[in-house]
């Protein structure tokens, strides 16, 4: 009998540890799954394309813009870029019409950026990337985390960034297109 009581409690915990388990992935939401740009809002005059489950430009410049706005959150992206993009993440967009690295952070994503300080995994005029890694021609995967002032960027698992900021607080999030060729995929958020 005791036997059978320790292996009911055994089942339970491990099931309790399987249902937080799956709580936790959902409590992720996709907000581009490569059917639809539904959750965005275009702006500009990027060519943007949607096919074979990825969303991609390479011409015009402009961005993909969240039809929501978003204060602390974690933000997952895969992207593919070639040697000439010149693309970003841009977190707490203060005007979703008119974005730029002075009223949104901008999460650089551009491997030859001519002032290299603020190359791809940087916050452009915030936080150089603490490892220098490039992302043309792979997919990649960046993770970015906005918890008040603290921010968190890692590229394909590295860190690039952990830094204090308090000069924006809500906005949309937005996907570049500025040069080269650039894709989207997979876009999740996750409320924190």
């Amino acid at each position: 009998m005791k036997h059978v009581f320790a292996v009911a409690v055994a089942i339970s915990i491990f099931s309790l540890i399987a249902v937080g388990q799956a709580n936790k992935t959902a409590d992720w939401t996709t907000i581009f799954d490569g059917k639809s740009l539904a959750a965005f809002n275009m702006v500009g005059n990027s060519n943007w394309e949607l096919k074979d489950g990825i969303v991609q430009a390479d011409k015009g410049n402009g961005y993909l813009v969240t039809k929501n706005s978003y204060a602390n959150f974690q933000v997952k992206v895969e992207f593919w870029v070639n040697d000439e993009a010149n693309s970003g993440v841009f977190i707490r967009c203060e005007n979703a019409q008119d974005i730029t690295a002075m009223n949104a952070y901008e999460v650089n994503i551009y491997d030859k950026r001519p002032d290299q300080a603020y190359r791809t995994g940087a916050i452009v005029d915030v936080a150089k990337p603490l490892s220098m890694i490039n992302a043309a021609g792979k997919w990649n995967t960046i993770e970015i985390s906005a918890d008040r002032a603290h921010f968190v960027v890692t590229l394909n698992g590295t860190k690039t960034v952990d830094v204090e900021n308090s000069a924006h607080a809500r906005g949309p999030i937005a996907l570049q297109y500025g040069a080269g060729i650039v894709k989207f995929r997979n876009v999740q958020i996750k409320p924190m």
